[in-house]
């Protein structure tokens, strides 16, 4: 099959619905090595400092020719930047130096139920009891491989200032994601990407000195380049790139069900990088949550 009728199938968004997580769920390998290497707001405005400039040169001309259309975006450009770039983009790092990635799991799941509920109040996008269906199904999908299948890790759940800063994330995350799709641009998918992370950028800047002056100093080596350079690349332009074609293929809330597919593959970085096991609970969980996207798919087809 060519490259056209590919992406001319009707299939081919949800095969980048499960395509996006792989590298999107690189972002746990930052937050759990990167950190140790460089301080999380450092981490997170050199990587998008590092995207805007990798960017830039391919999408310079249309910016420049769009100058009109930057001004008129320019205070959307800065709210999406500081949403997607900097509270994503800074909040996990940040949560990951005081709580455990059980917790991180958990807690982020739940932005697509921030996207459903806030799409249908701000945008009219309707709930249905098969969409609902199908959240509830990943979402105990998620929970029994985060929480290897053990009861009592939810029941004894408790939150430390780390779970606050995912919470602060995850609904940054779906603010961007709803308003990505909404906010109609005369850019182009890309240029608007790269002016997001140059305004990404922007809104961690005055963060980023804070935490040189009073917190941490950023030691500028092989380290600090290896994971600004991964972190810019594989979950930054690769992961964003393509959750940017699905939302405009497949909507808001059906993009959010990359979140549970991403738990997924980060179990599977944790067996290949970790040497961690597959154990039952693997298996039951990712049948769930494959069920649940499939029962979205079904409802919107």
């Amino acid at each position: 099959m060519k490259p056209s009728a590919i992406r001319n199938s009707s299939y081919f968004p949800y095969l980048l619905l499960f395509v996006q997580p792989i590298f999107m769920a690189t972002n746990i390998i930052v937050a759990r090595g990167g950190v140790e290497y460089v301080p999380p707001i450092s981490l997170a405005f050199w990587r998008w400092l590092t995207v805007f400039l990798i960017l830039f040169p391919f999408f310079y001309n249309e910016i420049l020719k769009n100058k009109k259309s930057f001004n008129k975006e320019f205070w959307k450009l800065f709210f999406l930047g500081s949403m997607g770039c900097g509270i994503c983009g800074a909040f996990p790092f940040i949560a990951g130096m005081s709580t455990t990635m059980a917790n991180m799991g958990i807690i982020y799941t739940s932005s697509p139920i921030f996207i459903i509920i806030l799409s249908a109040m701000f945008f009219n996008d309707k709930i249905n009891f098969s969409r609902v269906i199908g959240l509830v199904l990943c979402l105990i999908g998620v929970l029994a491989i985060i929480s290897k299948g053990n009861l009592d890790l939810l029941i004894n759940f408790k939150f430390t200032s780390g779970d606050l800063w995912m919470i602060g994330a995850a609904m940054g995350w779906a603010v961007y994601s709803i308003y990505l799709l909404n906010w109609k641009s005369k850019f182009s998918l890309m240029a608007r990407f790269t002016l997001i992370a140059m305004f990404g950028t922007i809104s961690l800047f005055p963060f980023y000195i804070l935490e040189e002056i009073f917190y941490f100093n950023t030691a500028f080596n092989s380290n600090f380049l290896f994971w600004v350079l991964f972190a810019a690349i594989s979950p930054g332009i690769i992961a964003f790139t393509l959750y940017t074609r699905v939302q405009k293929y497949l909507g808001a809330s059906l993009t959010g069900f990359t979140l549970y597919i991403f738990s997924i593959y980060s179990a599977i970085y944790g067996i290949i990088l970790f040497d961690e096991a597959l154990l039952n609970f693997h298996y039951f969980g990712a049948a769930f949550v494959f069920a649940g996207v499939y029962l979205a798919r079904k409802i919107t087809s």
